[in-house]
């Protein structure tokens, strides 16, 4: 049998092609993302007029125009000083120490400080992915770290501090707390929810979903009225619970409910033969959800994990509904003070409040992305 020829072998040499474009840099960067097509090119356009628009009555405002020095109200009054006023930060300055402490005795805020040192030691510990002896840290965040807040805060005659009731606690403090103990409470809790719902004991699951449910479809404001007056109805006579407690309580629920839907959705996202492979190996359902299973299921619900975290920590402005004096609340107080009484306080305030709101929401954001790509980064290796 006769061989063909191959058809496909080319007898006449191929015309060179351009080489491909080698602009690398921020000129490679704004083409690729802001002028690669015609939709991009008028929309990177439009953004540009609005920012026009928009960011220098911003900055006048913000920076240029805006009184950093002062001790009342005269500081930051145009028809008193005779020029265009901006923000008026003198104010800030004038009421920081109330915004970070409320009515913490000044004598004791050394105690607030060292507070604050030993929530940045913890959250460093426990958020550096190469920090040493992690399981260490994470043994003082969870237990050690708790237990010397509580103590150095509310104080005791036994250790030789004052008692500070949580009553004279406000502002920033406040917000930490709040927000750190949603935070911490809500993964652990929400997780147990997660698989509660897909357990197959009958109790359990209906147990989960109907807390669940019930949680979800009520608002923060309702849960934490709730939380505030209808806990103590459920203790024993002559018992009664701190103020601070009980919406720390109705937060943390809270959280955890939402927390249980975005981990559930992680937990149905793992390959059923994940779980088929952990059961071969003869492991445990608890062994295969803390080595197999939970690990995938938190790596794939990142993103809303971190969204559930931030929603909360601007959702502690609501605890202000309950009688605590957090930020927002400590800002609403000074701003009515006939000493600053001036145009422009209101809106400096609640400035200072968004800028510290976005500054911690936009620094977790951050980080989500950054553990994300060095998962992203692990899986392809």
């Amino acid at each position: 049998m006769a061989v063909q020829s191959l058809s496909f072998i080319r007898t006449a040499p191929v015309e060179a092609t351009p080489p491909p474009t080698a602009v690398r840099g921020p000129v490679g960067w704004v083409r690729e993302n802001l002028f690669s097509s015609p939709l991009n090119i008028a929309l990177t356009l439009l953004v540009a007029f609005l920012l026009w628009i928009a960011l220098p009555p911003f900055l006048r405002f913000m920076i240029f125009d805006a009184v950093w020095t002062g001790s009342d109200r005269n500081a930051c009054r145009e028809d008193v000083i005779g020029r265009p006023v901006g923000a008026c930060w003198a104010f800030v300055w004038d009421r920081l120490s109330y915004f970070v402490y409320g009515s913490y005795p000044p004598a004791e805020r050394w105690r607030v400080d060292t507070f604050f040192a030993l929530l940045t030691v913890g959250a460093v510990w426990m958020l550096w992915l190469k920090a040493p002896r992690r399981g260490l840290g994470a043994a003082y965040f969870f237990i050690v770290f708790p237990v010397l807040s509580f103590l150095l805060l509310t104080g005791s005659e036994r250790i030789g501090l004052p008692e500070v009731p949580t009553a004279f606690w406000g502002g920033i403090l406040v917000t930490i707390i709040v927000s750190v103990v949603g935070i911490v409470l809500s993964l652990p809790f929400g997780v147990l929810l997660a698989l509660g719902r897909r357990s197959r004991l009958p109790v359990v699951r209906l147990a989960s979903v109907t807390f669940i449910e019930v949680v979800r479809g009520v608002p923060l404001i309702t849960v934490l009225i709730m939380a505030n007056t209808m806990l103590p109805l459920f203790l024993p006579a002559g018992m009664s619970v701190d103020r601070l407690l009980r919406p720390l309580v109705g937060v943390a629920l809270f959280a955890s409910a939402y927390m249980a839907e975005v981990i559930r959705g992680g937990l149905q996202a793992v390959p059923k033969g994940q779980y088929e492979g952990a059961m071969s190996l003869g492991l445990g359902y608890w062994r295969m959800m803390y080595f197999i299973v939970l690990p995938q299921a938190l790596r794939i619900v990142i993103p809303g994990i971190v969204n559930t975290f931030i929603g909360l920590f601007k959702d502690t402005t609501l605890v202000s509904i309950v009688g605590l004096l957090d930020l927002v609340r400590t800002i609403e107080a000074s701003r009515v003070d006939p000493v600053w009484a001036a145009p422009t306080v209101s809106m400096t305030g609640y400035a200072f409040a968004g800028l510290f709101y976005f500054v911690f929401c936009y620094g977790m954001s951050r980080y989500s992305l950054m553990v994300e790509r060095r998962l992203a980064a692990g899986q392809r290796r």
